[in-house]
């Protein structure tokens, strides 16, 4: 039996989507801290504390966003609303950093588009990923090689944003760091655009479109343990397990 090995259309669609949200991603954190010193004149201490709390947050918050995928909205739909949302905190740091002589203002959207900004990645982050395994059958060995292309996709964003952003925005002019912002910005509106219009390529090597239907509901025939969770959930009961898992990572 002759073996595949050409990929499907849908890898390069998530590769060139996931290219331009790092893109946004590592451009803004480039010059991050720069801004809070250089424009909002804040201290090391206390800017290194917000950036330190900034990049622990967004990788908390994917435990949120991937609960709620698969047990509620699927992955396309999480990814949508994480990417704009996304796209909209990157538009509150413009805003910020568009008025930076009134610091109160400024600081007040800043805060604004990290929230924004970690709650958008936390939807976003786990699902794009959980979507490069859908498009191929189980066992396939092409997966290894198409997360190695994705992950070019990652790399390839994350080096090329810090020289945009950097240039654009650390000019020396407090007033400039807008514009890096503002590419950004442009780079995660890119990404929802590429995954709106392309996402007809993400299908299943049977057709089927992957991602619409959360995973919960899709595998409740399948599990008896998730369907019996699933009727808990429908009779508004909630396991002793959920219960620990949420409040650890409320406590946390």
């Amino acid at each position: 039996v002759a073996v595949n090995s050409k990929h499907p259309q849908g890898l390069f669609v998530l590769f060139f989507t996931e290219m331009w949200e790092r893109f946004s991603y590592y451009g803004m954190r480039a010059i991050f801290t720069l801004y809070m010193t250089k424009a909002l004149i804040l201290d090391k201490g206390p800017a290194s504390n917000i950036y330190g709390s900034y990049t622990g947050l967004v990788y908390l918050t994917p435990l949120i966003g991937g609960y709620v995928a698969d047990r509620f909205w699927g992955n396309r739909r999480s990814i949508l609303v994480g990417g704009l949302l996304m796209a909209l905190g990157q538009f509150l740091m413009f805003l910020s950093a568009s008025n930076y002589h009134n610091i109160a203002f400024a600081q007040v959207l800043m805060w604004f588009g990290l929230t924004a900004l970690i709650i958008g990645n936390g939807f976003f982050k786990p699902n794009i990923s959980t979507l490069v395994g859908q498009l191929y059958p189980r066992g396939d060995k092409r997966l290894d090689a198409a997360f190695t292309l994705f992950y070019m996709g990652i790399n390839l964003g994350a080096f090329f944003s810090p020289i945009v952003c950097g240039i654009l925005g650390d000019t020396g002019n407090p007033a400039d760091f807008k514009w890096g912002f503002l590419a950004a910005c442009i780079g995660m509106i890119l990404g929802v655009v590429t995954f709106e219009f392309m996402k007809k390529y993400l299908v299943t090597p049977e057709g089927e479109p992957v991602g619409v239907i959360a995973n919960k509901k899709k595998d409740a025939d399948l599990n008896k343990d998730l369907g019996e969770i699933a009727n808990e959930a429908k009779a508004g009961k909630i396991s002793n397990t959920s219960i620990g898992i949420w409040s650890v990572i409320a406590i946390g």
